[in-house]
């Protein structure tokens, strides 16, 4: 089994894609480290590589949390399988 996407902790929001090349419609394999389980989800959007895959719908308001801690908020409603990225999640901190 490949791993394509990578989330550290049960609870968080968000995988990091591992491999080049994702685009919409495929479904992909991510690997849960915590738990040590894999998930599948469908990809609604390209996501390079290094970058977030919401891995749950997310609405406008909401924490995005990574590594069980809240790295943002949403600023547009995301659907599981789609690039997480600046352009629907912004920082607390400004």
């Amino acid at each position: 089994m490949s791993v394509d996407f990578v989330v550290h902790d049960a609870d968080d929001d968000v995988g990091v894609v591992v491999v080049e090349g994702i685009e919409a419609g495929q479904k992909v394999t991510g690997w849960i480290m915590d738990q040590d389980r894999t998930m599948e989800c469908e990809v609604k959007s390209a996501i390079p590589i290094g970058h977030k895959l919401a891995i749950r719908d997310l609405k406008e308001g909401d924490a995005v949390i990574k590594y069980s801690v809240d790295i943002g908020r949403v600023v547009q409603p995301i659907r599981a399988g789609e690039h997480l990225h600046v352009h629907n999640v912004k920082t607390k901190r400004w």
